[in-house]
């Protein structure tokens, strides 16, 4: 256990020395800020940007907390598998392409602690961005629409870090595979693309990461 510990706090140093919790913190608050708001105010665009703007905006319902939501599970759950993929394309790749992974598992470190650190670390950098978000999104819904159930509120968050981290698992696991991060991310892509084609089918769908959100 102690072995894991070190393997953890070393893997979450560089994910704070290499930017990535940064990034992934910042990208994920930004559309935690900007998805009730698009929300709100994505009728008032149309009606600028179209030549008849004003007759179709009289079909469109006025928009609700509900929309902000579905903004947000939308905003959320496509950037957040595009950072998933790049941020764990090199987790292990780039190690072994470099060498220090042949030096940290002759420590000796085994290979499940080695995998399950770098595994904890990247979802404890999107359980981070995915509460940032959270609490923006929240925030920016009371003040534009309504107050929304809290306990939803966190289990759908919940359930959206859970949906994110099958595909940084698939990614982590694509980078074991191969030298190259070029490869790991196609093939991970390539996991992304099954996955949604057997999301589309009847009763098989059920069971795809997609019916978490």
């Amino acid at each position: 256990m102690r072995i894991f510990w070190v393997a953890l706090r070393k893997e979450l140093i560089e994910q704070w020395r290499s930017y990535r919790l940064i990034v992934v913190g910042a990208v994920l608050l930004i559309f935690g800020f900007a998805s009730p708001l698009l929300a709100k105010y994505a009728p008032e665009m149309l009606r600028l940007a179209l030549p008849q703007g004003d007759e179709i905006l009289k079909l469109i319902p006025p928009p609700t907390a509900a929309d902000a939501v579905a903004q947000y599970l939308k905003n959320m759950s496509q950037f957040g598998i595009l950072l998933a993929v790049l941020m764990a394309m090199g987790a292990v790749a780039q190690e072994k392409d470099k060498g220090t992974a042949a030096l940290m598992l002759v420590k000796p470190m085994p290979r499940g602690v080695f995998l399950a650190a770098k595994m904890v670390a990247l979802g404890l950098t999107f359980a981070v961005g995915i509460a940032l978000a959270g609490v923006a999104c929240y925030y920016y819904t009371l003040l534009v629409f309504e107050v929304l159930s809290l306990p939803a509120w966190l289990a759908l968050n919940g359930l959206l870090l859970l949906f994110i981290l099958v595909y940084v698992a698939l990614t982590l696991l694509c980078s074991t595979l191969s030298q190259s991060q070029v490869v790991s991310g196609a093939l991970a892509f390539g996991f992304l693309v099954v996955l949604s084609s057997l999301g589309a089918l009847p009763r098989l769908g059920d069971w795809m990461p997609g019916r978490l959100t």
